[in-house]
């Protein structure tokens, strides 16, 4: 049982991979999201993304951790756990 006032931040591991997106009229190529995974821990999630990052389809993979105020529903920024291959920038995250 949590006494008032307390926080419980609820911290959640999360892998996911990106793909290349064709070029449109533009002409101009980018990155999407490809698949998303979450886990209960920072090696499962690391662990995938170094499986994911080897697939011929995928462009590259992120794992990393974000915090959420269950309270709020606020979300904190993601802390990296390891960026492999191709990943966006952070600013475009």
């Amino acid at each position: 049982m949590t006494q008032a006032g307390e926080s419980t931040t609820k911290v959640h591991y999360i892998c996911q991979t990106y793909v290349e997106q064709k070029p449109g009229r533009g002409g101009q190529a980018g990155m999407k999201i490809g698949k998303q995974f979450q886990y209960s821990t920072a090696a499962e999630a690391q662990s995938r993304a170094e499986r994911e990052a080897q697939s011929e389809d995928c462009a590259g993979a992120d794992a990393y951790a974000i915090s959420e105020d269950p309270d709020s529903g606020e979300v904190g920024s993601p802390s990296f756990l390891v960026r492999l291959g191709n990943v966006p920038e952070f600013d475009d995250f």
